[in-house]
């Protein structure tokens, strides 16, 4: 048992409780940059930490009839079709040793565009909801492709840097369902639609010999019992302050790693 990865299981565990989000865009580059975990174990293993921790997390969400089945449906057409392409591309490509850090820049990036895109949220759900009052008809006949190609976008962001299903899920759901989706089902809907995908991205890294158990279990142990806590209370808590903090974080964790490469 390693106290200090139980502690960092516990405080992602809560976070993505609470918001949905922090299974890979926080839990990997802490992984990276704190604990000093090698690129792909990093992304392999928290694919597998994202997939356990929101799981607890759904039967909350479940019994409060938080989860939107068909917008979780539209997103998983998209996002593990693309994972499965993405999966198949890394094993007839695998990434050498020599090019790990491309592994990691691709991780930075990903979270620094996830900061940015969390900034713009309100924005984006003003622009949504603008776009679903004024023209309701065409809006509702482009949600499902929409929902499907965000799904795609996941699928691969995801796969490879396991990064991206919780906050940009988040982002790409309250534009294109800026009615439909109240804060507390956004965040059930967006966390049950990453279980399988990081299950399904999780499995094709275990199979690559990208997955740490023990490494696992000490976040696990900390993130599990946080993580109901956190779906206990996200229904209850200021969302706007919690993505604040939430993107300052994110873009200083993206920031740093980019500059380790360096």
């Amino acid at each position: 048992m390693d106290w200090k990865l139980i502690l960092a299981g516990a405080l992602i565990g809560l976070m993505v409780g609470l918001t949905g989000v922090g299974g890979g865009a926080l839990m990997t580059p802490i992984l990276l940059l704190l604990f000093g975990v090698p690129a792909l174990a990093a992304v392999g293993t928290d694919l597998w930490f994202a997939a356990i921790t929101k799981l607890f997390a759904t039967p909350v969400h479940q019994r409060n009839n938080l989860i939107d089945w068909q917008v979780v449906k539209r997103l998983w057409l998209g996002s593990l079709t693309a994972s499965t392409a993405t999966l198949a591309w890394l094993h007839v490509n695998p990434i050498e040793v020599g090019s790990i850090h491309l592994v990691k820049g691709a991780v930075a990036i990903t979270v620094m565009i996830t900061a940015v895109a969390m900034l713009f949220q309100r924005r984006l759900h003003a622009l949504g909801r603008s776009y679903r009052i004024t023209e309701g008809v065409r809006f509702k006949n482009m949600q499902g492709p929409l929902t499907v190609a965000a799904g795609v976008l996941l699928g691969v962001l995801v796969t490879f840097t396991s990064v991206g299903a919780g906050a940009l899920g988040a982002v790409f759901l309250v534009y294109l369902y800026p009615l439909r989706l109240t804060p507390p089902r956004l965040i059930a809907t967006d966390i049950v639609h990453a279980i399988p995908l990081a299950i399904f991205a999780g499995t094709g890294h275990l199979l690559l010999g990208n997955v740490d158990f023990s490494l696992l279990g000490n976040l696990l142990l900390g993130s599990i019992p946080a993580v109901i806590v956190g779906a206990m209370l996200s229904a209850r808590l200021p969302h706007a302050y919690l993505r604040i903090a939430l993107v300052v974080v994110l873009f200083a964790a993206g920031s740093k790693l980019m500059w380790s490469l360096f």
